[in-house]
Parts: C-alpha cells; sequence; structure tokens
C-alpha cells in the first residue's frame, strides 16, 4: 500500500492523464498538465531542501506548489498573504523554512526569508541539480499546520505523509470520490478543511475547482460559481451551509455537502437534508481533518439542537475516558480520546507541555487526548458537548459558555446565536451575546425565556441583536467586527 501524496497523486497522472484536475474561471488543468507544473517548480528547488513556506493566492500554481514540495520529499507550511506579517514571521521562523515559495506581489511581506517565485520561477537560494532523484517515506512530515495555541503562541500540527493517506482513504470509503467529481476550494490553507478540500479530490481522481475573491464576494456569486462548473462536493463550516440553508435552491451538481470545524445545528440545514447529502463531521487538526462522521439525512437532532458527530471514520477508533483514563459508560460524559491512522506527530518546536496530549500506548500506538468533551449515545454514535476549558465563573459559580449559546438557539425568534466571555476591569467574568433574530423579538422576552431554563447568573449581561453574524475570511465569527460592550467595576 502507498503511503506518501506524491506516490497517490503520481498514480492518479498515469491512470487518467487526460482527466480534468484543476477548475479555474478562465482555464482548466489535465492531470498530466499539473504533474507538468509540478515538475516545473520542483526543479527550481535548491538540493535537500527540508521545509518550504506557502504564501501565495489560490490557484493551479498554488497547488503544484504544495505537491512539489511533497515530491522532494519535504513539508510545506502554508500561511495566506492576508495573515498578519508578525504571524507569518513566527509560523516560517518556527518551522525552520529553507525558503518561502511566493509571488512577487507579497515579497514585502517577508523580507528576511530566502523566496523562490512561482508565478516567474525565480528562485533566491541556489536551484539544484539536474536529474536529482526524489525520495518521499511515509513517516516524512508532509506539512505543519498552524492553529491558535492556549500558550498565546501558534502551534504547529505536525502531519505526516501516511496520515494524509490515511484520511484520503477513510474519506474515500464514506464519499467515493472519483473521476467526474468536482469539490469546491473555498476554505483558507490554514485549516485542515482546505486539506479535505485538495487531497482527498486529486488522491482519489476527482477534480478542484478554484473560485476567484470576487467568486467569494457572497453566497449568490459562489452559488453561481459552483453551477457553473459543475461542483458536486463541498466542505465548509456551518455557517456557510447555514447560509445556502436560507436560499429558495442550490445547484443540482451539489451531491455531498460536509460541515466541519464547529456544532452543527438542526435549523442550519433543515432545508438541505432533500437536496444533497448532509454530513456533520468531527476532528481536530491533531488527528488530520476528521475523526468521525454523521450523516444527517437519517439521524436525529439531540435535546440542544445540535447534530451528533457520529462514529469513528474508517482506521480510526474512540474512546471516551474519565480524567483517569477509564472508559465511561454510554451516556456519562467523558473525555474525547482519538486513536488511529490519523494521530499525528504532535506540535513542532518548543510546545513540551501541549504534546502531552499525545500519550503513547501500551502497544506503542499513539492516543491524542482532544479536550472536548462527549458521551456515548444508544445507537454508537457520540454527542459532542463543548471544550474541557470553555467554563468561566460568575459570581464565584461554574458557567459553560456553549450550554448558554446552545439554550439560546432553543428560544422563539432566535435565528443565529453567539456568546463570547469577557472581563471587567477588576477581572470579572461577564458573557455578552450576540443574536439574530426575527425583528419583533423583544430582549425582554427573549430574557424571561432564558430564565426557564438558566439561573440568573447563566443568562448574558448583554443580549446585542445583530444583523447577521460578520464572518472572518476563515468562515467563523469576526469578533473584530462586533461591538464589545466595556463594563466597568
Amino acid at each position: 500500500m502507498k503511503n506518501t501524496v506524491y506516490e497517490l497523486f503520481d498514480d492518479i497522472v498515469q491512470r487518467q492523464p487526460e482527466a480534468v484536475a484543476i477548475i479555474e474561471n478562465n482555464r482548466t488543468l489535465t492531470f498530466r498538465e499539473l504533474s507538468r507544473l509540478v515538475d516545473q517548480i520542483a526543479e527550481g528547488f535548491p538540493d535537500r531542501t527540508h521545509s518550504v513556506g506557502i504564501v501565495m493566492s489560490h490557484r493551479a500554481e498554488m497547488i503544484a506548489a504544495i505537491l512539489a514540495v511533497l515530491k522532494t520529499g519535504a513539508r510545506y507550511v502554508p500561511a495566506e498573504p492576508t495573515f498578519p506579517v508578525g504571524r507569518i514571521h513566527y509560523m516560517m521562523e518556527e518551522a525552520k523554512v529553507d525558503f518561502v515559495l511566493t509571488e512577487i506581489e507579497f515579497s514585502s511581506a517577508l523580507e528576511g526569508f530566502e523566496k523562490c517565485y512561482a508565478d516567474c520561477a525565480i528562485c533566491a537560494a541556489a536551484p539544484g541539480g539536474r536529474d536529482r532523484r526524489y525520495s518521499q517515506r511515509p513517516e516524512d512530515l508532509a506539512y505543519i499546520l498552524y492553529t491558535s495555541g492556549t500558550t498565546g503562541r501558534p502551534k504547529g500540527v505536525s502531519v505526516t505523509n501516511r496520515n494524509i493517506c490515511h484520511y484520503v482513504r477513510a474519506f474515500e470509503h464514506e464519499f467515493h470520490p472519483k473521476q467526474g467529481d468536482i469539490m469546491l476550494q473555498y476554505s483558507v490553507c490554514s485549516f485542515d478543511i482546505f486539506v479535505e478540500e485538495v487531497f482527498t479530490s486529486l488522491l482519489n481522481g476527482a477534480a478542484l475547482a478554484i473560485p476567484s475573491e470576487e467568486d467569494k464576494e457572497d453566497i449568490h456569486s459562489l452559488m453561481e460559481f459552483v453551477a457553473r462548473h459543475r461542483v458536486t462536493m463541498l466542505s465548509g463550516f456551518p455557517y456557510l451551509l447555514a447560509e445556502m440553508n436560507h436560499l429558495p435552491s442550490i445547484p443540482s451538481t451539489l451531491r455531498l455537502l460536509i460541515s466541519g470545524g464547529d456544532v452543527l445545528r438542526g435549523h442550519q440545514v433543515n432545508h438541505l437534508l432533500d437536496k444533497a447529502e448532509v454530513y456533520n463531521t468531527y476532528g481536530p487538526s491533531e488527528t488530520t481533518v476528521c475523526a468521525s462522521y454523521y450523516r444527517c439525512r437519517e439521524g436525529q437532532v439531540l435535546e440542544d439542537g445540535t447534530y451528533p458527530i457520529g462514529k469513528a471514520v474508517m482506521g480510526t477508533s474512540i474512546k471516551i475516558l474519565d480524567p483517569e483514563g477509564n472508559e465511561v459508560f454510554p451516556g456519562e460524559t467523558g473525555e474525547i480520546c482519538i486513536y488511529g491512522g490519523g494521530v499525528s506527530k504532535g506540535y513542532a518546536g518548543d510546545h513540551s507541555e501541549e504534546n502531552k496530549a499525545f500519550e503513547t500506548q501500551a502497544d506503542g500506538t499513539v492516543m491524542y487526548r482532544s479536550g472536548d468533551l462527549g458521551y456515548f449515545l444508544p445507537d454508537g454514535n457520540i454527542a459532542f458537548l463543548h471544550r474541557k476549558d470553555t467554563q468561566i465563573m460568575i459570581y464565584g459559580k461554574r458557567v459553560e459558555v456553549m450550554e448558554v449559546e446552545s439554550r439560546l438557539y432553543q428560544c422563539s425568534g432566535v435565528e443565529q446565536a453567539i456568546v463570547r466571555p469577557f472581563t471587567d476591569e477588576e477581572g470579572l467574568s461577564y458573557m455578552t451575546a450576540y443574536i439574530v433574530a426575527e425583528e419583533e423579538l423583544k430582549v425582554s422576552k427573549l430574557r424571561e425565556e432564558l430564565a426557564e431554563n438558566l439561573t440568573d447568573f447563566m443568562i448574558p449581561e448583554y443580549i446585542i441583536k445583530m444583523p447577521h453574524i460578520p464572518l472572518n475570511e476563515n468562515g467563523k465569527p469576526d469578533m473584530a467586527r462586533m461591538p464589545v460592550v466595556l463594563k466597568g467595576a
């Protein structure tokens, strides 16, 4: 069994060289043409390349650049060009990149790094010799993906070629992508939704459709792109699916809608269930994209309005453990712990304390403690509750922020709700709720309804009605664009 990304890609190139691999508005590339572009970019790399930064706009050259890095046996470290310069520098420095593969327009953000320009084949580092032989090994790192860290520093999750190949097979086992399928490439490169979009499509013989920034301006232009290029598969945060849910129709070519990265609520997809297969998925970046799947059409929402996260994907197992490491009984709450082919190598750099979440077992395998709480349902599916660390103290009493948010979603007239904790000048916690609701809904009535199920100290101190919840480029609620009520002592 082949367990490196480039081997799987090369197999597809040999099997279907003239099949479409990349679709953009004004051009398409076959697998043969994409392979040639990969070779052209790789030839410009210096010998013994170990780690390469990727700071590029989303287009065929970016995908080819990633595959070129993997062909040479190196690892890639992705960052969006729009990231703060300091964050890009931190990531590239900690990951010890040999150079950054970029485009000339982004060079000013990369002062101090060797650069290779994919748009004109100029490499500041000396190019390697001709007729080089590359070797790829399953245990070699394929990428380092930076996520937010509890210490305030980004954490680089180190994922191997074997990890990615495991997930490509798990995805194929559940969703059966093949030649003729087309996956939308919508996510930013810093989320593992991007990993799912790119590798599970191309390495299974399907095509990847990359919209322009104009296509992504709103849900209507995005759906026009999807319809124009006959996209069949789409993966995104539940907020994207919720926008689609409000449309009178979605493109008929879509057969698969995947939600991941946050809890999925029934009302976010209730109008989509008869239009396409809708899946709720779960998995920390540390376990390579997804560890579990749940098919929504044949499922049911839980009492809090959310969907279960399903059962472990092929090649993965999940246990619910108590703090002492013992399995709990079905229905009892514990920590979601993940085993199997997706468990990564841990964090790059000096994150020794956080790497304790990766525990080596007696048989040599590694378990990842997710920090998420959940429980097994009677049918064997898993219900996700919340993070272990999302509790705050109000008036000396513990409050679970996610519980408050879930309760808001169950109130009449509330369409969307986000609850966030803040601290006042004395360091005391309070909550602010942001809601999108029916125009006639009164906050006083909402407080009365909350009071039927929540104690006084659990009701958010401030409730702000919003015309919509603004999202950042990552597809998550953008707190920088929401009003913050400052509370004095």
